[in-house]
C-alpha cells in the first residue's frame, strides 16, 4: 500500500509520498513512488503513483522515452499542465491496452493511479489526479487537494487546516502531519518520504527531500502532534450522560 498527497496553494505546490510497497513481519519492500520532470526555468512537473508498481514502473518509463534520437521526451514538450496530464493519461492506456488482459488472466486488477503537480511558463501552477482509465480531473477553488493509497487517515487534518492561501511552509507541515496520521494507522505505508515543493513561477523543484525516520523535522512533527492531540483530547468537557 501507499500514500501520497498533492496540495495546490496560491504560492505553489507540495507533494508527498511515501515509498512502502509490502510491510508484513519479515519483509518490507521500498520502492520511490515520485518521479520529477524539470527544465530550469521553464516547467517543473512532478508525478506520484499509487496501486501496482509494475504498472506505475511502465507509465513512467513511457513518459521518459523519447519519440526519436536527439529528441526530448513528449512530456517536455507539451505547452501546458492540462496537455501533461493527457499525455500522462495516454501512456496509462498504453500500458492497459498491453497488460491489462494478462493481469485479469493471473487474478488482478489493472490499478493506478497518479497525482500530476506542476507548473509550465505561462500558466499558473496546476494540479491533477489521473485514474486507471488515463482520464483525470484538475484541482479546482473549492478542491485544492489530491490524495491516491491509503487517505482516510490523513485526510481529516488537512480539510480542518489547508486553504489556497495557505502559505508553502504550513501546506508542507500538514502534509507530514497527515502522512505521520497515516503511518500510525496503518503498517503499509512508512518511510522513507519523498517531498517536493513547487514556488510559484520559480520552474525549477524550490525542495526535493528524502525524509527518514530519523529527520529532525519530521521525527518533531511526529512527537509534539501526538502530545498535542492528547492535551486538547484531556481539556474537552466530558459529556454529562
Amino acid at each position: 500500500m501507499t500514500y501520497c498527497v498533492g496540495l495546490l496553494v496560491d504560492t505553489g505546490l507540495v507533494l508527498l509520498s511515501d515509498s512502502r510497497t509490502n510491510a508484513g513481519v519479515d519483509q518490507i519492500n521500498i520502492f520511490r513512488k515520485m518521479a520529477t520532470f524539470v527544465l530550469p526555468g521553464e516547467r517543473a512537473l512532478v508525478l506520484l503513483s499509487a496501486g501496482n508498481l509494475a504498472i506505475a514502473q511502465a507509465v513512467i518509463n513511457l513518459l521518459h522515452d523519447a519519440p526519436g534520437e536527439n529528441e526530448p521526451a513528449k512530456i517536455y514538450c507539451v505547452k501546458n499542465m492540462f496537455d501533461a496530464a493527457r499525455v500522462v493519461g495516454d501512456a496509462v492506456r498504453e500500458v492497459h491496452k498491453r497488460d491489462a488482459a494478462a493481469l485479469l488472466e493471473q487474478g488482478h486488477e489493472f490499478n493506478a493511479t497518479f497525482i500530476l503537480g506542476g507548473q509550465i511558463r505561462g500558466e499558473a501552477p496546476r494540479l491533477f489526479n489521473i485514474y486507471s482509465a488515463g482520464n483525470f480531473i484538475e484541482s479546482t477553488a473549492d478542491t485544492n487537494y489530491f490524495q491516491i493509497g491509503e487517505s482516510k487517515y490523513g485526510k481529516p487534518i488537512i480539510d480542518r487546516v489547508i486553504s489556497r492561501s495557505s502559505s508553502l511552509a504550513q501546506a508542507s507541515k500538514c502534509a507530514l502531519v497527515s502522512m505521520d496520521s497515516t503511518m500510525r494507522s496503518n503498517l503499509s505505508v512508512g518511510p522513507p518520504l519523498d517531498l517536493a515543493i513547487i514556488r510559484r513561477d520559480e520552474f525549477k523543484l524550490h525542495t526535493h527531500l528524502s525524509i527518514d525516520s530519523t529527520h529532525p523535522y519530521f521525527s518533531m512533527i511526529r512527537t509534539r502532534w501526538g502530545a498535542a492531540l492528547k492535551e486538547v483530547f484531556s481539556q474537552l468537557p466530558d459529556p454529562k450522560w
